[in-house]
């Protein structure tokens, strides 16, 4: 159940990013309250995973989770350029993150 809330905190990560950029400053309330909850779900997961998973495995996937979804949603929304480089180096991201799940419970 760790990884399906560490997995679902990393999914906030890319909204609340998502949703800081379109805060433009914390001027935007929608935004701004969509970035606030969406953070406070995400540090909650992660704080709830650490439990179980260790603190550097946790952060990892976490991050890497975020990063991929939010680097993904910024090129379908054209706020970033497509690059075919961008989405193998998300491809490998991703499999880092596939490979600290399978070496956890060594």
């Amino acid at each position: 159940m760790s990884w399906i809330i560490l997995i679902a905190s990393g999914c906030m990560e890319a909204v609340w990013a998502a949703a800081l950029d379109h805060a433009e400053g914390f001027t935007k309330p929608l935004p701004t309250v969509v970035f606030l909850v969406a953070l406070a779900l995400s540090m909650f997961g992660l704080s709830h995973a650490v439990r179980s998973i260790p603190l550097g495995t946790a952060y990892a996937v976490w991050v890497g989770v975020g990063a991929s979804i939010t680097v993904c949603y910024s090129m379908l929304t054209g706020a970033e350029s497509f690059s075919w480089v961008k989405l193998l180096l998300i491809a490998g991201l991703v499999a880092c993150v596939v490979g600290l799940k399978l070496v956890h419970g060594e």
